[in-house]
């Protein structure tokens, strides 16, 4: 009997998905922790998952360009799977980095510009909406 094997795209999903899953288990905890032991008006858990998310990928990522993490399923799981559920900020660190090494600091800061100012927006604006259908 010939053994079955998933597909590649379903086992990609998967990892993320499990990643994912593992990635939002692990920002509750920590920016709870730090929200806890830093008490405030200031958001210093989201801060705190932010950064060590940035932290992460930084040095995942260079561990793949030094091949020594070359296999692509753990770089997906580690990082779209696990990082992406913890913080999607560091995605946005990593490419905002990555434009800066490619010399193009102009294109680094208008996403650095377009995605704060653009989420802002996006949040007053869901605001609005969501106060004209009741909320």
């Amino acid at each position: 009997m010939r053994e079955r094997r998933a597909h590649p795209r379903v086992t990609q999903v998967l990892l993320v998905g499990v990643g994912g899953a593992l990635g939002a288990v692990a920002r509750y905890g920590v920016a709870g922790l730090v929200q806890r032991r830093f008490p405030g008006d200031f958001p210093a858990g989201t801060l705190a998952v932010n950064a060590l998310g940035c932290l992460l990928i930084g040095g995942l990522m260079a561990l793949a360009e030094g091949k020594h993490l070359a296999r692509p399923d753990v770089l997906l799981f580690l990082t779209t799977g696990i990082l992406g559920g913890f913080t999607t900020f560091s995605a946005f660190g990593h490419e905002t980095f990555q434009l800066l090494r490619q010399g193009a600091a102009g294109l680094a800061m208008g996403n650095v510009a377009a995605n704060v100012g653009l989420g802002a927006l996006a949040v007053w604006l869901g605001r609005v909406l969501a106060k004209g259908l009741g909320a």
